[in-house]
């Protein structure tokens, strides 16, 4: 986190040429510190220290864990669901993974799209917990590109789209397909793909979880971001190249510690405070609260790099040119006509107070999909969540999970 903090005050307005080597460097200069500071923690920590006792103990520890957790790097989350996953199918980019069940072979089957912007899949994990007690679930894994060869040739947004065709059909049918945000549109153009070529049997019903479908309605600050803003922009200022000690060397990439950078410049009071109360609870011996704290921010701060072609396809297609609600997107340099879609059912989701896909931005894939019948159709907006709370928390758990499950039944 004091690698984003640094990156959000000392490059605003400037470019940076070696940045990712910069932060790399930064990263590792700050990890020896990490293992005393984490070291004295642990120590004060233990109930058999006798520093455990001092006086002004606990708002040392308070203190070493605070610094502890703004100088660690944190690495992909495990999934820690109670069951064990294997790799169904594995690409150079992505996995696809299944969790494990011991229900029946005919259960309803799941193919969760997690969004490859950022952070790992791991994100979703109450998502699928959600699912898991009653339907096979399956999940896109995407790989950190720094950690991808760049031997095995990039990635593009229509690289995306083979690799939901590859995976949608490797699972038995029916298949439930469930888009989390970014995977909206590619998922749309999977979808339209399989239409125009007969191969549209698998998928009983698709659901669009906040995403980005037509972001010319209620634009939000992500969405200016990158309108106001030419591709050239993006590519001098953004775009960085992996150091030399990754497997990943060579490769071009939007780095996840810029993206998470961006994330937290646009609630940045709100994570101050946050990590305030964390404090403020370490203190006064709150520890419920203090690892829920931890928990979310274990996941947040966890980011990948994305591939940079992909990257800058999707700003270019989606929120530049917004090819997709204009009916004009293409895969492979084939036209791809929305209208094809006739076969799935169609729900989508929105946020009240989601303040990176705006209102109206998901529902407008109900009158592009024009070919699906009207009673096959389902949208909801959900009052009182943001972005994340369309997919995690207390109302997701007890609103919009029920609904999904609902719909995906009488979808078949």
């Amino acid at each position: 986190m004091l690698q984003c903090t640094l990156w959000l005050n000392t490059t605003r307005g400037s470019r940076i040429v070696m940045l990712y080597q910069a932060q790399d460097m930064l990263a590792r200069f700050l990890a020896p510190g990490n293992f005393v500071v984490s070291s004295m923690r642990k120590s004060m920590s233990n109930p058999f220290s006798p520093a455990h006792y001092m006086p002004g103990s606990r708002l040392m520890r308070a203190q070493l864990e605070l610094l502890e957790r703004q100088t660690a790097n944190y690495p992909k989350p495990d999934w820690d669901l109670g069951v064990a996953t294997r790799v169904v199918l594995s690409h150079d980019y992505c996995d696809l993974i299944e969790f494990e069940s011991d229900l029946s072979a005919d259960a309803p089957r799941v193919l969760m799209v997690a969004p490859l912007s950022g952070h790992w899949a791991t994100l979703l994990r109450s998502t699928v917990a959600e699912f898991l007690p009653d339907h096979r679930v399956y999940i896109t894994d995407w790989k950190n590109t720094r950690d991808v060869p760049v031997s095995v040739g990039g990635f593009h947004l229509d690289d995306y789209v083979d690799y939901l065709l590859t995976f949608s059909e490797a699972i038995a049918a029916p298949v439930h397909v469930v888009a989390v945000c970014q995977p909206s549109v590619p998922v749309l153009m999977m979808a339209a793909v399989q239409a125009m070529q007969g191969r549209d049997q698998h998928v009983a019903s698709i659901t669009l979880m906040g995403g980005p479908i037509d972001t010319r309605l209620s634009p939000t600050e992500v969405n200016d971001y990158a309108a106001n803003r030419d591709l050239e922009w993006f590519e001098k200022n953004v775009v960085k190249t992996v150091p030399w000690r990754f497997a990943g060397a060579g490769q071009k990439v939007y780095p996840g510690f810029i993206q998470l950078s961006g994330f937290m410049a646009m609630n940045f009071d709100n994570h101050m405070s946050k990590h305030f109360k964390f404090f403020d609870d370490l203190i006064n011996g709150d520890g419920d609260s203090a690892e829920k704290h931890r928990q979310f921010y274990d996941e947040y701060l966890a980011v990948m790099d994305l591939p940079a072609d992909y990257y800058l396809e999707t700003l270019d297609r989606v929120f530049i040119q917004h090819l997709l609600p204009k009916n004009k997107m293409t895969w492979r340099g084939q036209a791809i006509d929305m209208t094809a879609i006739v076969r799935p059912a169609l729900m989508t989701i929105e946020g009240e107070l989601d303040d990176i896909t705006g209102f109206g931005q998901t529902k407008a894939a109900q009158d592009l999909l024009a070919g699906i019948d009207e009673s096959r159709k389902l949208h909801w907006l959900q009052h009182g969540v943001g972005h994340y709370g369309i997919f995690n928390g207390r109302k997701f758990r007890d609103v919009i999970a029920p609904k999904i499950k609902d719909f995906m039944a009488s979808s078949i």
